[in-house]
């Protein structure tokens, strides 16, 4: 009996069998998977921190420009203020016993001495004798005048150099303006009275009205010239 020899086919499926393995680009995924992961990590770590560094800086940069705003605004203020003080009108007042005429402070003696010790006098208190401006100051200064009868000094007299009504601080009397009754000679100096602006010989003794400048600035005392004192001790000699 002859022997049959039977030959078969066997297809095998490809991913059968025990020896079965996993193809390389998914085993080469699977060990880059973690470096990945960890780089990804580290970058998203590093931009969060960039981002809160960024944040804090603008934060600074934000309350320091409001700082410098505010001292900028406050110095302004200040500034404003400051100002506004300087142009706010300030009350001024005569000192006591000082009465105010325009915006002069007018001081009316009571005692009476020849010219000179008035205008000495007048120094004492950081003054001068009167100087009368023009006819309207004249009628103010007049109506405070209450009696009839009394003279007070001012600060005119004649000057033989000049031969002239001078007023003591320098200027020569205008008599367009002031007009001025009696002698007009040596010796003598000008006593207002109620009505009337009057010359009398200065070794008279009068009342006075003092003066000061009424304004912002410290009242400067007023030093008389040398020679009205000379001349006003050598007129008291030569007029007894």
């Amino acid at each position: 009996m002859e022997s049959q020899v039977v030959y078969a086919d066997l297809n095998l499926p490809r991913d059968s069998g025990i020896g079965k393995s996993s193809p390389p680009s998914r085993l080469q995924n699977l060990r880059q998977g973690p470096r990945w992961h960890n780089f990804s990590l580290k970058f998203g770590c590093a931009v969060i921190i960039l981002l809160a560094l960024t944040v804090t800086g603008l934060s600074v940069s934000v309350i320091l420009i409001r700082q410098n705003t505010s001292i900028e605004k406050t110095s302004m203020d200040a500034q404003e203020n400051g100002k506004e003080a300087t142009e706010r009108p300030v009350l001024l007042r005569c000192p006591m016993h000082w009465q105010q005429i325009r915006d002069k402070c007018l001081y009316f003696t009571e005692t009476s001495k020849p010219w000179n010790d008035s205008l000495a006098d007048c120094y004492t208190r950081e003054s001068s004798l009167l100087l009368i401006q023009d006819h309207e100051e004249l009628r103010l200064l007049q109506n405070l005048i209450k009696k009839r009868g009394i003279l007070l000094w001012i600060g005119l007299n004649f000057t033989l150099s000049e031969k002239n009504w001078k007023w003591i601080n320098g200027s020569i009397l205008n008599s367009n303006i002031l007009h001025i009754s009696g002698d007009v000679k040596e010796a003598h100096c000008v006593c207002i009275s109620r009505t009337q602006l009057i010359s009398e010989r200065c070794a008279a003794e009068n009342r006075w009205i003092c003066q000061k400048e009424l304004n912002l600035s410290e009242v400067k005392s007023y030093v008389p010239p040398i020679d009205w004192i000379s001349a006003g001790s050598q007129r008291e000699e030569s007029h007894p």
